[in-house]
């Protein structure tokens, strides 16, 4: 059972909230960094990714210097608790190719529960990196500075309609980001209402859309002050994590795929790669000057097949899983919900099977890279900075929660749910 409490957030008290909002930590460039540090003196990037500076020690660094900024701007007022505890509705408006959305989740506070627990499942594995980066920031800050996404199933829109209801009035903040993206929020702090809320969220689970690492680092931090106290009470806020809940159904929910990107491949291996990949797809070879890719793409896996685009220089190849290709993802002993991935299927008959770039090996590879941007993409292999382009259809928010549901690991970046969660919103204290 998912246990939904309201916290009493930590917020800015400023009409200019967009001069101190951040994007979550891991989408932060060092460009971006340096100018949301221009910004605002208390932009909220101090806390979620401060600098490291020359002489840096273990007394004194990135991470001490989030906790003093932290505990100086509670003192000075610019970071104030709410008087209620509340569950906050927050908004967040944008457009994708010219299509306007709405979406909405509930910011609460989520009690912690093991994977194995299976109240909250996960869709892809972590990296030690980063979870040992989050961690260091949650010890030194004792809270939560950006929420974790997660899904949840509300097929009677129980939730969705409250929600609604609650996002009707004025709201506790508003603001405009860099991207032309408006976010507002609104509390819910009528006890019956928040009795209600949670008690619907009871029967059901929760999967993580984003947030892997810092869910894992909460478990950690909880570990580690349940044992410096010799144990937690039930309501203890290390207990608990700050999460926006998204209903799976909830028509702003936008999915962008992460295409992929291969070099250091070798002259030989490039020159195997139609046969190769023809041993597992059915194989369309496609003109590189046409401009519909994105929708032939589409069409090519409206039906649930597995389908990718590979394009090198000067050749483009739209690909459909064929059975032999079906048959290879069912000898993975893979789950079912994992073997019908676009993701899946080309991470293991492509980036393994046909460049010899094995599954336990692509996380930390040098051979490949990311990009959201097809045509940036197609132009890395066109301009020599890529041999391969590998272009994706969007992973389904119900495909993400039927692999959760399996046990199952999504390969890295098979997920880009946009936009993203603003830092600097709602802090969840955690002492």
């Amino acid at each position: 059972m998912a246990d939904i409490r309201p916290l009493r957030g930590m917020r800015y008290h400023m009409d200019d909230l967009a001069a101190v909002i951040t994007p979550p930590y891991d989408v932060i460039t060092p460009e971006m960094q340096a100018a949301f540090y221009a910004r605002h003196p208390l932009n909220s990037i101090r806390l979620e990714l401060g600098r490291d500076e020359p002489g840096d020690d273990a007394l004194a660094n990135r991470y001490t210097r989030a906790a003093a900024t932290f505990a100086r701007w509670r003192l000075d007022g610019d970071l104030r608790e709410d008087d209620a505890p509340a569950l906050y509705v927050y908004q967040q408006q944008f457009s994708v190719n010219g299509q306007a959305y709405t979406r909405t989740s509930l910011l609460a506070r989520v009690r912690l529960e093991p994977w194995e627990a299976g109240v909250i499942l996960p869709h892809e594995r972590t990296l030690a990196k980063p979870k040992s980066d989050r961690l260091r920031l949650l010890r030194a800050c004792a809270a939560n500075l950006s929420p974790i996404m997660a899904l949840f199933d509300d097929p009677k829109k129980v939730v969705g309609k409250a929600l609604a209801k609650a996002a009707k009035g004025t709201p506790l903040a508003a603001c405009i980001d860099d991207a032309g993206e408006q976010h507002a929020l609104w509390a819910v702090t009528d006890p019956a209402a928040i009795t209600k809320l949670a008690a619907a969220f009871a029967p059901g689970k929760l999967y993580i859309a984003d947030g892997h690492h810092r869910y894992e680092t909460a478990l950690a931090y909880r570990d580690e002050v349940a044992e410096v106290h010799r144990g937690l009470t039930t309501d203890d806020a290390a207990n608990f994590v700050l999460m926006a809940l998204v209903a799976t159904n909830d028509p702003g929910l936008v999915v962008l795929p992460t295409h992929r990107l291969v070099r250091g491949l070798s002259a030989e291996q490039l020159a195997a790669l139609p046969q190769a990949l023809a041993q597992n797809w059915t194989v369309e070879e496609s003109d590189p000057a046409a401009t519909d890719l994105a929708a032939r793409l589409a069409e090519a896996g409206a039906d649930g097949t597995p389908a990718a685009l590979v394009a090198t220089a000067d050749r483009h190849w739209l690909l459909r899983l064929a059975p032999a290709g079906q048959a290879q993802l069912r000898a993975t002993g893979e789950a079912a919900a994992w073997q019908k991935l676009d993701v899946a299927a080309v991470h293991e008959l492509i980036v393994d099977a046909a460049l010899g770039i094995p599954r336990d090996a692509v996380a930390t590879s040098e051979g490949i890279s990311y990009t959201r941007d097809a045509a940036a993409a197609l132009a890395a292999v066109v301009e020599g900075r890529a041999q391969v382009a590998i272009l994706l259809n969007p992973t389904r928010p119900d495909q993400v929660r039927d692999v959760a549901e399996a046990g199952g690991r999504m390969p890295q970046k098979s997920t880009y749910f946009y936009p993203k969660l603003i830092t600097g919103l709602v802090i969840n204290p955690v002492w």
